[in-house]
């Protein structure tokens, strides 16, 4: 009995539209072992559910369809091939082959794709490329690859992506520099980036951002910079901001005057 998400596909018929005849088929003796089954697995199928059942019944025969004329068929035959037959197919002519190799290829033989013309396939290996040997990926022409690589690289050749063209690159390294790079970061172009750098900057760090055009920057400010620089934004254009200023310094204020209590306290004299 079909399946019925396989049934859904439609009646069998092969990559160049043919219907499937199992009499001339290569693997028709399977049948008898009910290792494959038209409709459901097989390998002759151009649906890539179909050919992917036959190989989970079948994953010793994969190697032998790693130069399948079928993409469907090398694509999936690499799910299930040993992974010493993997790196052959990173020279394949579809990028849908060589990505699925890249689903498995060991992380050092990864680096044979790092400069694959596919954006979905450089994906893929800035996915699992090993942290440090992303560096060669970090000013890769797509903007996602180099997003991943700035999620990945090791911290501390992420300065090398502080100005990177894509602002959402730019923030992904904002969330993981060191702090003693954020203030090369204050001034980017980008006020989102900035948000993140305020954020992350210690408080003797903020006074940086005192006079940043946006409002969200500088209500950061307020909220956490040394009471000193504070003072600045009590007449902030934006209400918020003054808001959080003016409360910051009575906060501070009130602190000065309880310390000073507890020291008269102790020292009544």
């Amino acid at each position: 009995m079909i399946e019925p998400g396989l049934n859904e596909l439609g009646p069998p018929v092969d990559w160049q539209g043919g219907a499937v005849d199992c009499a001339r088929c290569s693997r028709q003796a399977l049948l008898a072992q009910d290792r494959c089954r038209i409709g459901q697995a097989c390998v002759e199928d151009r649906y890539a559910k179909r050919i992917d059942r036959f190989f989970f019944w079948n994953p010793a025969l994969a190697k032998d369809y790693l130069a399948h004329p079928y993409f469907e068929v090398r694509a999936v035959a690499a799910k299930y091939v040993d992974v010493f037959h993997l790196p052959q197919l990173t020279h394949d002519p579809d990028e849908t082959v060589r990505w699925s190799a890249a689903l498995r290829l060991p992380p050092k033989q990864l680096r044979a794709l790092v400069n694959d013309p596919h954006r979905e396939v450089r994906i893929r290996v800035a996915s699992r490329l090993d942290p440090h040997d992303l560096g060669s990926m970090a000013a890769d022409p797509d903007y996602y690859v180099r997003l991943v690589v700035a999620r990945r690289l090791p911290e501390s050749l992420l300065t090398r992506m502080m100005r990177d063209e894509d602002a959402e690159v730019r923030h992904m390294v904002a969330v993981r520099i060191g702090d003693a790079w954020l203030p090369a970061m204050s001034r980017d172009d980008d006020s989102a980036v900035r948000c993140e750098v305020a954020k992350r900057m210690k408080p003797g760090q903020l006074h940086l951002l005192l006079d940043d055009p946006d409002w969200r920057v500088r209500y950061e400010v307020a909220s956490r910079a040394e009471s000193r620089h504070v003072q600045r934004l009590v007449d902030d254009p934006d209400e918020l901001v003054r808001d959080a200023a003016r409360q910051r310094l009575q906060e501070s204020a009130a602190g000065v005057g309880r310390l000073a209590q507890q020291n008269q306290t102790c020292h009544p004299f």
